[in-house]
């Protein structure tokens, strides 16, 4: 009687990803997620340990939302920048993905690699850097539209919702990304989007 109230304890907390047994890195497949997967260019920074650790993350838990805060740089600049950090040991910093300017997107860092973006939420995160034009921090209409897309996508891949959706500052209270923090309606806005483009891909 013991065992079979173990095993049905054990196969919800697996079902659930409860506990810390099932704590681990794990992701959803299937076609459904290969068929949405937006088209990204693949430039893994080298691993080093400035920016690149390759410390493995647990169960991701969110997506967290940056902006570069380096108006009109590319997405090619910001993972330059990333990847330079090898060398010049200014600081530790990096993103999985970086979305740029022209809505392209980069990742920089494997999902199940922690990236040095989200302070103390490093381990259970997935980090998303978006490129703005100016120093509002606005984002224009292809990185806006690349970032419902990605964060729908990563939402999908790692069994999340809109809720699970978070900003930088809602970490820490840094004021990143900017134009989220300034217009928290925006914010809101956004992750509705998000929620109707999951809903397309579910």
């Amino acid at each position: 009687m013991i065992l079979i109230l173990l095993a049905v304890v054990l196969g919800g907390m697996k079902l659930t990803g409860a506990g810390p047994i099932f704590n681990g890195y794990r992701e959803l497949e299937g076609e459904a997620v290969d068929a949405y997967r937006p088209d990204m260019e693949v430039e893994l920074l080298t691993p080093n340990p400035y920016s690149r650790p390759e410390t493995g993350t647990s169960r991701i838990r969110n997506i967290v939302i940056h902006y570069t805060a380096n108006p009109g740089a590319t997405a090619q600049q910001n993972r330059d920048y990333f990847e330079g950090l090898k060398d010049t040991h200014l600081t530790q910093a990096s993103s999985h993905f970086i979305v740029g300017l022209e809505g392209e997107i980069v990742q920089c860092i494997p999902t199940w690699e922690v990236a040095y973006a989200s302070n103390s939420r490093n381990g259970d995160t997935v980090s998303i850097e978006c490129c703005h034009p100016d120093e509002t921090g606005a984002f224009n209409q292809a990185t806006y539209d690349s970032m419902v897309e990605l964060s729908a996508w990563l939402c999908l891949k790692f069994g999340l919702t809109e809720n699970d959706l978070i900003r930088h500052y809602d970490i820490t209270g840094k004021i990143c990304p900017k134009y989220f923090v300034d217009y928290p309606e925006k914010w809101d806005e956004f992750c509705g989007d998000a929620r109707k483009m999951l809903e397309k891909m579910q």
